[in-house]
């Protein structure tokens, strides 16, 4: 599995406006519900509120993964953003999060949405991956990264 196979570059943003975590969820999951209309952005958000109500999914070293699982869905689907400035996402290690790593898997696939997670936090665990994001001049580039980083394994 590749990340590439469920984030697309259009759904990369470098500079998140939301200022709390209720917020960064709303505007990522605002994002998704443009490019997949089917779906609508305040269930969303109510699926990944729903999840951090079981425990923060701010992993640490700046990175949170929020994700969810919904009825209806084709396939995994996701948004990757970066929040320059960092907020208080209730991370683990109480430091302020910058990275966002928004997942959605189909209601019944739970083997391929723990793949997945496993895969995006094996790559995020990298420091110098999360030092690169961190310095990229656009979304294009944070794409890039990613991508390139991920093609190693």
């Amino acid at each position: 599995m590749r990340i590439a196979e469920f984030l697309r570059e259009d759904l990369v943003f470098a500079d998140l406006k939301a200022n709390e975590k209720a917020a960064v969820l709303g505007e990522m999951s605002a994002a998704l519900a443009r490019s997949f209309p089917s779906l609508a952005a305040g269930r969303l958000t109510e699926a990944l509120l729903e999840r951090e109500k079981l425990g923060s999914t701010g992993v640490g070293e700046g990175v949170a993964i929020p994700h969810g699982k919904l009825p209806g869905l084709p396939g995994l689907i996701a948004a990757f953003a970066r929040k320059k400035a960092g907020l208080d996402f209730a991370a683990i290690d109480n430091k302020p999060t910058f990275l966002f790593f928004v997942l959605f898997a189909p209601e019944n696939s739970a083997g391929l949405h723990l793949k997945a997670l496993a895969r995006i936090s094996r790559l995020f665990k990298q420091p110098q991956l999360r030092q690169a994001i961190l310095a990229a001049p656009d979304a294009a580039a944070i794409y890039r990264l990613i991508s390139e980083e991920d093609a190693k394994y």
